[in-house]
């Protein structure tokens, strides 16, 4: 248990990574910031595949479908959605929309996945559920409130950009469950490895997104540079750094958590991907939170508490 919580939370630390990378060059498509991403993410994976090539070939073709499928719908369509979503309505929105996931996850968790890890009983789920939403409502609320003073804030924008974070709200919530079934499924198989084999997957999807939108961008005679943007340093830098550690590192440290904590209580913890991202967007604006932010912040990190102290009952059992 304490080892699914340290990997879960050094997760969330890396993961909260990349609701900053669309702010921190804003000049970049969400494309291009998504493919850029995990085509870092597979050149990465690459030389960590010859060291674990022999644990690969035992995947069959069936994992290799399904590594796939977790890399389409929970990486590149997750940030295609987010970074479009962060690049309009800023940071501390999507944040908050993807900090529902502990409470989409654990519902979803409690009905698809009882009879492998028990039912948590929903009497004592629901107070960490509650003191969840009520941290991501003051957050929220604060952020609104911001909004509504800037006159030049676009409603419209706004608005588009909470539709994409709750489009990566969806991809987000299918992604853990899907690949905690996968883990549980196959626990004498390498987190590590499975880490690598998503970034393969993941490499010939952002080849064919990154050559399909530089082709658009010729056709449509868009004014960005290519390959790599007006500032390539910074740009694949950025890329490189998130791919290490957001996307594969991150990943390793998910899967690990994911093979020693119930699906549920796993859901809940990816609060700190939240609480991550609203630290790196108060860095980046160089302000310290307002009171009602620390005070949700506070609720989060209660409802975690709470969720943890719950545990499953297995059916059939007390």
């Amino acid at each position: 248990m304490l080892g699914g919580i340290f990997f879960s939370l050094a997760a969330g630390l890396m993961w909260g990574l990349v609701f900053v990378g669309p702010l921190m060059l804003p000049e970049y498509p969400a494309a291009l910031h998504t493919f850029g991403r995990y085509l870092a993410f597979g050149v990465i994976a690459l030389p960590l595949a010859c060291m674990d090539r022999a644990e690969l070939r035992r995947l069959s073709r069936a994992d290799w479908l399904a590594a796939l499928r977790l890399a389409a719908i929970g990486n590149v369509l997750y940030y295609l959605f987010l970074a479009s979503a962060i690049q309009r309505a800023g940071g501390a929105l999507p944040s908050m929309v993807i900090g529902t996931l502990p409470v989409v996850i654990a519902v979803s968790a409690n009905v698809l996945n009882h009879q492998r890890d028990g039912r948590f009983p929903w009497h004592q789920l629901l107070p960490a559920l509650v003191l969840i939403l009520l941290g991501i409502a003051c957050v929220h609320r604060v952020e609104w409130t911001a909004l509504l003073q800037n006159p030049k804030a676009s409603t419209t924008r706004y608005i588009t950009g909470a539709m994409l974070a709750v489009g990566a709200l969806v991809c987000w919530t299918w992604y853990p469950l899907k690949n905690a079934d996968w883990l549980r499924a196959h626990p004498d198989r390498n987190p590590r490895v499975w880490a690598t084999a998503q970034g393969l997957a993941t490499l010939p999807l952002a080849l064919l997104g990154y050559a399909l939108f530089w082709l658009w961008l010729s056709l449509t005679d868009d004014a960005l540079p290519m390959p790599w943007g007006p500032r390539p340093l910074a740009f694949v830098g950025l890329m490189m750094a998130i791919g290490l550690f957001a996307s594969w590192l991150g990943t390793l440290c998910w899967n690990a958590a994911s093979q020693r904590l119930p699906t549920a209580l796993a859901g809940q913890l990816i609060v700190f991907e939240s609480l991550a991202a609203l630290a790196y967007t108060f860095m980046l604006r160089r302000q310290w939170p307002e009171p009602l932010t620390l005070a949700g912040v506070a609720l989060l990190v209660m409802g975690v508490i709470a969720g943890l102290r719950v545990k499953p009952v297995k059916l059939g059992g007390a």
